[in-house]
């Protein structure tokens, strides 16, 4: 029993220490670093690749004026950029560092009299704007929640741990942007809550209490799939922006990196060009909240009566104008066996006169789609146009049942 009892005690010891280190493991995975806050987009002017290469005697004084010369390109391409090619008004080095609120450094080589670098420049809006003659007002979309999913060998991470995708948007500069974007650094409960599966998942009551978690109104998902040709090798990345708990499409396109160190740079320009596609989105109507998602405050009938009484000597009568048109919002569900199907069939909505927007907001392959249209003009016109174009309408409500009209058997 001794000699047991002595065998025993360095298992006893090493299952201490086994248990020890799962313990450590468990907690470094639920409180390690998982996620990179974003950068503040204030709405700075913002000027890119800025290359300077400058000689002095010695490497600070090199340095120093490599960044005064910066600033000065800066302004040149930032007046050519809101002006269209104009000569910008000279200013003073005081005056410039005066309106400049910080400088990136993309790239840097420094020597010992030589300063080579490729440098960001970011003006002050407030202090930029009135001299560039540009206004503060611009088109904002609603707040969208970013969820970015990245797939790389064979696999789909968002933030459920750290990736390059994710660093990606933490570092692009939104300021400037029409997309009013929430981005969250991906702690404590983000990488539970905003995982890659919450994309696939359509229920509306869970995405409700999700969004008005975060302060958002609805959500996007850009998606980029990376494919290695071999380890350290070139990389093609396919981007993908998609939006809504239906992960209806906005657009894709694909960049291809020489080598593993040019990912990040490839990925800065995929989130730039993936901005682009949702203001697009946004400007052309596609890009819209899903109503189903908005959670209407409770009404009190105690308050309803009272406005109802102090209100009821007050009659409103909409005085119909001529000439003017109401644009209307309906929803048409058409058979979509294959993707062709699926531009076939809003090419053939846009093109009946008097349709502002046609998208698909529910896509399903071999089955039935859903598409969002908006119209000026009543729910008869518009069958009557869809009719004209060989369609079977069946009406109810505000929603329309289209199915291709089959041609007749050839005659015996």
């Amino acid at each position: 029993m001794a000699l047991l009892r002595l065998l025993s005690r360095p298992i006893q010891i090493a299952v201490a220490i086994a248990l020890g280190l799962l313990a450590a493991a468990l907690f470094a995975q639920m409180e390690g670093e998982r996620g990179v806050p974003p950068i503040a987009s204030g709405g700075d002017f913002e000027v890119t690749g800025v290359k300077v290469d400058v000689e002095a005697k010695d490497a600070d004084s090199a340095r120093y004026a490599g960044w005064r010369m910066a600033q000065r390109q800066a302004w040149r391409m930032l007046w050519s950029r809101t002006h269209g090619g104009a000569g910008a008004p000279a200013l003073s080095d005081s005056q410039l560092e005066g309106m400049i609120s910080g400088i990136e450094i993309e790239q840097e080589q420094i020597g010992p009299t030589r300063y080579v670098a490729t440098l960001g420049v970011m003006f002050d809006r407030a202090r930029t704007g009135q001299l560039l003659g540009v206004s503060g007002n611009v088109r904002r979309s609603p707040p969208l929640l970013v969820i970015p999913v990245m797939w790389d060998g064979g696999s789909a991470v968002s933030y459920e741990r750290t990736n390059e995708w994710q660093k990606a948007w933490a570092r692009y500069r939104t300021g400037e942007s029409a997309i009013d974007y929430v981005r969250v650094a991906g702690s404590i409960a983000d990488p539970i809550l905003l995982n890659a599966g919450q994309t696939g998942r359509r229920g509306r009551l869970w995405w409700r209490v999700l969004l008005d978690q975060y302060g958002a109104a609805d959500v996007v998902i850009p998606i980029v799939r990376l494919e290695r040709a071999y380890p350290g090798g070139p990389i093609t990345a396919t981007f993908t922006a998609r939006y809504g708990p239906d992960n209806s499409l906005i657009g894709s396109f694909a960049l291809r990196a020489s080598n593993a160190s040019g990912l990040a740079q490839m990925l800065d320009e995929g989130a730039k060009r993936i901005d682009a596609l949702y203001t697009g989105a946004l400007n052309d109507g596609r890009l819209r909240p899903d109503p189903s998602l908005i959670i209407e405050e409770p009404v009190d009938p105690a308050t309803l009566e009272i406005d109802n009484a102090i209100e009821a000597p007050i009659e409103a009568v909409d005085v119909p104008v001529p000439g003017a048109s109401t644009t209307g919002s309906f929803t048409i569900q058409y058979d979509t066996p294959d993707v062709s199907s699926v531009g076939a069939g809003e090419s053939a909505v846009r093109s009946i006169p008097g349709v502002r927007s046609a998208s698909t907001s529910s896509l399903a392959l071999g089955g039935t789609s859903v598409m969002q249209v908006g119209f000026d003009g009543s729910i008869d016109m518009l069958r009557t146009g869809l009719q004209a174009r060989g369609y079977q309408v069946a009406v109810a409500g505000t929603t329309l049942r289209i199915t291709r009209r089959q041609a007749p058997p050839p005659a015996q």
